[in-house]
């Protein structure tokens, strides 16, 4: 049985700590929608998602008012979008998604992902076609997200693929100029990407999943500062150990939360309670920062030596308080680090002290990777791949997912302000030193080979 204590400090993280259901992702398989004419294809998109989704938004304020708990983000995730895409060519792949943003918009959801495919050793005639379609499918539509899986444990790093995305992203920037490049900031490249993933911009419904199902992400970054600086005002002499302990508990009530929410939707919508993602995701709001938590952690700055021991202590501990108050715990979970999404972060960037440098070494302790990350507009292709090829790097030798969503600003230079807007918040272009001279590396191509540790049978 809970202690009173422990009720109250839950009801305390609901109506002054930020406490949400960052997202309840409904999944969609469309893979009976595939065939040969375009126009029935996209009718038939159009008609699953609505005989499934319909119901989605009413179903979560339903839930959200009978516990009191704001699910911030109604979200679609469906089977990768190369399946429709196979056999069709541009224009075939342009109006799948534009179907794919009606149905959204239709349903009243935010965003919808899984304009998805897989180029870990490859590059398939299906993928090259999504991808080269992706800088007009992310400038036409509104909701539509888009992801690609470039490395793995298994496969190591597909170079050509790595090259082919620092092309495209700078070119889905340039499509959306008007917008500050926000192209970009709903295409995100992976290595390791998980298949229950329910965060934009990498959420799709992967092989071996139902039909449908319900996944969701919670918050909670509110929550995790507020029982931090509560401990340490009762005792100031805690030692990091103990602090870790706070960081679990509190990940467990967050944690519990979220699959309650969830699982009564799955059961309003009659779909399968898929996962938890239990990963903390800030926002922009003042005291919604995983930022904040790093300087209760006591960094004074962040970027200073000692902040990726910091985030990998607040990951450990979010881990391990989610996986005890689970058993469904999946996608990403652990702590995400989008810059333009915290406002600790954004702030540090601004100030100087973080740097890219040092936000990539920090990367590879946390959920994600280089997430939210504005640059010059100028920035090389070859350069952007460089960056993406660091991170698949560090997904691939740790055996973690890492992604890479950057955004090169069109016309803008490093230290310019760029506001995006809503929840993907504010960011301080960020300088990329060295900029223009990996073209050797990346021009090599091919596959960087996997890890020994990869042949684990």
């Amino acid at each position: 049985m809970l202690r009173t204590d422990e009720i109250l400090s839950t009801i305390q993280m609901l109506h002054a700590e930020h406490l949400d259901l960052r997202t309840v992702t409904l999944g969609i398989n469309l893979g009976d929608c595939a065939g040969p004419e375009v126009d029935l294809l996209c009718r038939k998109v159009r008609q699953k998602i609505a005989r499934y989704a319909r119901r989605l938004v009413p179903a979560c304020e339903k839930i959200a008012g009978k516990y009191g708990v704001p699910v911030t983000n109604k979200r679609l995730a469906i089977s990768p979008a190369v399946g429709l895409v196979a056999g069709h060519g541009h224009s075939a792949a342009v109006a799948i998604a534009r179907a794919l943003d009606a149905a959204a918009g239709d349903a009243g959801v935010d965003l919808v992902g899984g304009f998805t495919c897989f180029c870990q050793k490859g590059i398939s005639d299906a993928d090259a076609v999504l991808i080269d379609s992706l800088p007009e499918v992310l400038s036409a539509t509104e909701r539509v997200c888009a992801s690609v899986n470039l490395a793995s444990r298994r496969a190591g790093i597909n170079m050509d693929a790595v090259a082919r995305m620092g092309r495209t992203i700078r070119a889905a920037a340039e499509a959306t100029a008007d917008r500050q490049g926000f192209g970009a900031a709903k295409l995100c490249v992976f290595a390791n990407v998980p298949e229950d993933n329910p965060f934009m911009a990498g959420a799709h419904l992967g092989a071996g999943e139902p039909e449908a199902v319900i996944n969701v992400g919670v918050s909670g970054p509110g929550a995790v500062g507020s029982a931090l600086r509560r401990r340490l005002e009762l005792e100031p002499n805690l030692t990091l150990g103990e602090l870790a302990e706070e960081i679990k508990i509190t990940a467990f009530r967050v944690t519990r939360v979220g699959e309650l929410i969830g699982r009564e939707v799955a059961a309003e919508l009659k779909v399968p309670f898929g996962i938890v993602d239990l990963s903390l995701a800030p926002t922009p709001a003042v005291g919604d920062s995983v930022g904040e938590i790093l300087g209760i952690l006591g960094i004074g700055r962040i970027g200073a030596p000692g902040s990726t021991a910091a985030l990998a202590l607040l990951t450990d501990a979010v881990k391990k308080g989610g996986a005890f108050a689970s058993s469904s715990v999946g996608g990403l979970s652990g702590a995400f680090i989008p810059v333009s999404e915290d406002a600790a972060l954004a702030e540090a960037v601004a100030a100087g002290h973080l740097v890219l440098e040092k936000l990539e070494a920090m990367t590879s302790v946390c959920s994600v990777g280089l997430d939210m990350v504005a640059i010059p507009g100028d920035t090389p292709a070859e350069t952007i791949a460089g960056l993406i090829a660091d991170e698949m790097a560090i997904g691939v030798m740790n055996n973690k997912t890492t992604g890479a969503r950057l955004i090169p600003v069109p016309g803008a230079s490093a230290g310019q302000t760029v506001a995006f807007g809503g929840l993907f918040g504010t960011a301080t272009v960020m300088d990329v030193r060295n900029a223009g001279v990996s073209g050797r590396f990346v021009g090599f191509g091919g596959r960087i080979p996997a890890p020994i540790q990869s042949l684990n049978n």
